[in-house]
């Protein structure tokens, strides 16, 4: 046990030697390690520019393409260990800016070059390495080994929607094996998804994915059931497929191993878990077991004035916030009291490092275990508040929309619930007066959502803090939350 404690110090003081930049040193990575392993680790934070490996030293160096997206990955590999192959890697600052490589570094070369592609929207270039190849078709086939326990198609969806639109997805036993065609919306992300699913782990120790291009271009569901979905046509019957089966059926599983997607089996995975673990999926690793853990999250380095905005996003983008206090002798600081343990670790994986204000805020797991309201007749100055019979809790509802879009903060934003009579003009100036410029906007075909691009995460963070909820009259309330959408 003192082992592992040294090796969590080590890393973590090893991570604090370098300043952060965008070139990231990653070691103790197990032998034979191939780069597209090691990119797969980066791919989630952003676009990978560059990578240099160090085999005989089981080390290797990755370049991100911002400094930002390597602080976002240095600080989720902070709380969540990241794996490879089961073994768990320590990843940290380099001394290095950037990477220069030689022309020698054929291989690697390739497969940053089949990557840039799949990033880009593009398709690979010929010469690839083999797990690289060119998608030529939006479906997967996946199949289960080690099926020890039920993977419905619901988690298939929450897993792979990370990594773009799943459009339709086919459920079926051949060869006493679980079996799915799942489809998205273009070839390079089924092929991103690909890269970074295939081998992983769904639960600890089990239900391994197979993962390798379906022959077929295009799936024809006819039902939506448990065992089909065509998320494009929602008006589909049912058909004579059997209801989904109730998650309490699958007993806890205790198992040591965190390199896995969505860790050990629940009891009852509630939609909200299994959001916080699909978010964790798309970095290839797990919300190891958080039995016992605090709901709590410690928030600093606010800006004084404002200290209650941290509890905005936390409070109703990444789960329910129940209470929120302002500490009194350190005002740029404040606790906040989610619902459970994982909305807590979700929300600091995702806002940890973010900018608000001008500085970048610092979100960690608190020792308390809730925030106690002040006793009857103490005046606190305002500095405690209690959102717990909150009307606008987005998380309330068992299987809730609201659980499959959780994203980490982004430049768009997703705006619902807007009355017929106001304009892409109004919702403009709107978010202009927040604070930032509107790059982009563009309504869905009913008028009644759309998306909004700002020129900054931080403008959008302020954005929707200001204006989630706001009155656009005639009890119109509008909806705000990050979009994983472009436009």
């Amino acid at each position: 046990k003192s082992n592992g404690s040294d090796s969590k110090k080590l890393r973590v003081e090893d991570r604090m030697e370098a300043p952060p930049s965008r070139v990231l040193h990653i070691r103790k990575l197990p032998n034979e390690t191939s780069e597209s392993e090691v990119i797969a680790l980066g791919l989630p934070f952003g676009k990978v520019t560059n990578i240099l490996t160090l085999k005989g030293k089981n080390q290797a160096f990755l370049e991100l393409g911002t400094e930002e997206a390597a602080i976002t990955m240095i600080n989720y590999y902070s709380t969540v260990t990241p794996h490879v192959r089961n073994v768990p890697v320590f990843i940290q600052y380099s001394n290095h800016k950037e990477l220069k490589t030689d022309s020698g570094n054929q291989r690697a070369q390739a497969v940053l070059q089949a990557v840039s592609a799949v990033q880009g929207g593009g398709t690979p270039a010929s010469g690839s390495i083999v797990d690289l190849t060119a998608a030529s078709s939006p479906v997967l086939r996946i199949i289960i080994d080690n099926m020890f326990y039920p993977v419905t198609l619901d988690v298939l969806q929450q897993i792979f929607s990370k990594f773009g639109t799943v459009m339709k997805i086919i459920t079926f036993t051949k060869n006493n094996q679980f079996q799915a065609l799942l489809q998205f919306n273009d070839p390079p992300t089924a092929q991103q998804a690909k890269i970074a699913l295939d081998g992983q782990n769904i639960y600890n120790s089990c239900c391994t994915l197979r993962i390798d291009y379906s022959k077929l271009v295009n799936l024809n569901v006819k039902y939506n059931n448990d065992k089909s979905r065509d998320y494009t046509r929602p008006e589909l019957p049912a058909g004579d497929g059997q209801p989904a089966m109730d998650p309490n059926m699958a007993a806890a599983f205790q198992g040591k191993d965190s390199n896995s997607l969505l860790g050990k089996i629940p009891g009852g995975l509630s939609p909200l878990n299994a959001a916080a673990a699909a978010a964790a999926a798309a970095g290839r690793v797990a919300l190891s077991g958080h039995s016992g853990a605090s709901g709590v999250l410690l928030a600093s380095n606010l800006n004084e004035e404002v200290s209650n905005d941290i509890s905005t996003p936390s409070r109703r983008v990444y789960g329910d916030a129940q209470r929120v206090k302002i500490l009194y002798n350190k005002k740029d600081s404040a606790l906040i009291q989610m619902a459970d343990a994982n909305q807590a670790q979700l929300a600091m994986s995702h806002l940890n490092g973010q900018k608000m204000h001008g500085k970048p805020i610092r979100v960690a797991l608190s020792k308390h275990t809730s925030v106690q309201l002040p006793r009857d007749g103490l005046d606190d100055q305002g500095l405690t508040k209690d959102f717990t019979n909150s009307p606008l809790h987005r998380f309330k509802k068992p299987g809730s929309k609201n659980f499959q879009n959780i994203f980490p903060p982004t430049t768009t934003l997703h705006l619902s619930n807007i009355p017929t009579d106001v304009s892409e003009e109004d919702l403009r100036l709107l978010f202009s007066n927040a604070g930032g410029t509107v790059n982009a906007f563009k309504f869905f075909q009913d008028h009644k959502m759309a998306l909004l691009q700002m020129s900054t995460v931080e403008e959008a963070i302020q954005g929707l803090i200001d204006l989630h909820n706001y009155n656009m009259g005639d009890n119109h309330h509008l909806r705000v939350s990050f979009s994983k959408s472009t436009i």
